[in-house]
C-alpha cells in the first residue's frame, strides 16, 4: 500500500445531492482527472476510499466535489471536518510545483549536511514550517526569507540555515 498525503480538508456540503466542498493545499485549480478516489480520514491512520463521480474546480484551493455513496445532504455533512488524503503517486500528478506541499520527502541540508527528510508541510501566515525526522525525534524547522537559502527541485533539496541551537532542542540530551 501506497503512503498517503494528507492534502486538505472537506469544509461543508454543497446542495442538497450529496456534494462536498473540499478545501486543498494543491496549489492550483484540481478536478482530480485521472484520481479514482479520496481517502477519507474516519478516524487517526484509519482511511476510507470515496470513489469520485464528479469534482468541479473552484478556485486554485476549493473544488466541489460529488462521490459515490454520498447522495443526500445529511451524508455530505457527516464528512465535514474530515482530512482528505492521497496515495503518493496520485499527489505527485496533482500537485503544482511551487506549493508548499510540493516539498514533501525532499531533503533538508544545512551547510551541505543532510538533516532530515520533510515529513509535513505546516503552512502559516508568515512563514512555513516543515516537519523533519531528527535524531529519532519529530523536528519542526522554519521555512522564511531568512532561513531558506534554496530549493532544488531536480535533486528534491531543500537548503536551509537554522538558527544557533535550534536543533540542539532535538538531540537525546536536550530531552534529559
Amino acid at each position: 500500500m501506497s503512503e498517503y498525503i494528507h492534502i486538505g480538508k472537506l469544509v461543508a456540503p454543497h446542495g442538497v445531492a450529496g456534494a462536498v466542498i473540499l478545501e486543498h493545499a494543491l496549489g492550483k485549480s484540481i478536478t482530480f482527472k485521472g484520481v479514482q478516489a479520496l481517502f477519507v480520514e474516519k478516524q487517526a491512520g484509519s482511511f476510507i476510499p470515496y470513489f469520485i463521480e464528479s469534482a468541479t474546480a473552484k478556485t486554485d484551493t476549493i473544488t466541489h466535489l460529488q462521490m459515490e455513496g454520498v447522495k443526500t445532504r445529511e451524508a455530505a455533512n457527516f464528512l465535514t471536518g474530515k482530512k482528505v488524503w492521497l496515495p503518493q503517486d496520485d499527489f505527485q500528478k496533482l500537485v503544482e510545483k511551487n506549493s508548499p506541499l510540493a516539498l514533501l520527502g525532499y531533503m533538508v541540508q544545512e551547510a551541505g549536511k543532510d538533516i532530515g527528510i520533510i515529513q509535513e508541510v505546516i503552512e502559516q501566515p508568515h512563514q512555513l514550517m516543515v516537519t523533519i525526522l531528527y535524531n529519532e525525534q519529530e523536528a519542526y524547522i522554519p521555512l522564511h526569507e531568512e532561513s531558506l537559502k534554496g530549493v532544488n527541485h531536480a535533486k528534491k533539496i531543500v537548503q536551509v540555515e537554522l538558527p544557533d541551537g535550534l536543533l540542539d532542542l532535538y538531540t537525546e540530551e536536550a530531552g534529559k
